[in-house]
């Protein structure tokens, strides 16, 4: 399963920091929860200040189980070691289900 993860940050530059620090940090702390990271971007509109990331959860384990235990975890206070998570505004997640003959399948 994979999951499409968008932030809305509340500047440019939280943006930019979260972009360039704390998820090249996430990219190391995940993948012991279940979660592994194949990318991240930012939303190039105006004003966005949105970070797009692409994450895949290996066979069985649950995003909800994962995010809860992942959020608490000392990993993620390290990642975030730094930031203002105020400056998070809003999070969206989507589920997404490949479809045979996906790439990413």
């Amino acid at each position: 399963m994979y999951q499409i993860k968008t932030y809305t940050l509340r500047t440019s530059e939280a943006l930019q920091k979260y972009a360039t620090v704390q998820w090249p940090r996430h990219v190391s702390s995940m993948p012991p929860f279940g979660a592994t990271v194949h990318g991240f971007w930012t939303d190039e509109q105006p004003d966005a200040h949105r970070l797009i990331a692409l994450l895949s959860f290996r066979d069985g384990v649950d995003p909800d189980e994962f995010l809860a235990s992942y959020i608490a975890s000392p990993e993620l206070a390290a990642d975030m070691d730094g930031f203002d998570a105020a400056d998070i505004i809003d999070v969206h997640d989507i589920l997404l289900e490949p479809v045979a003959g996906s790439p990413l399948g």
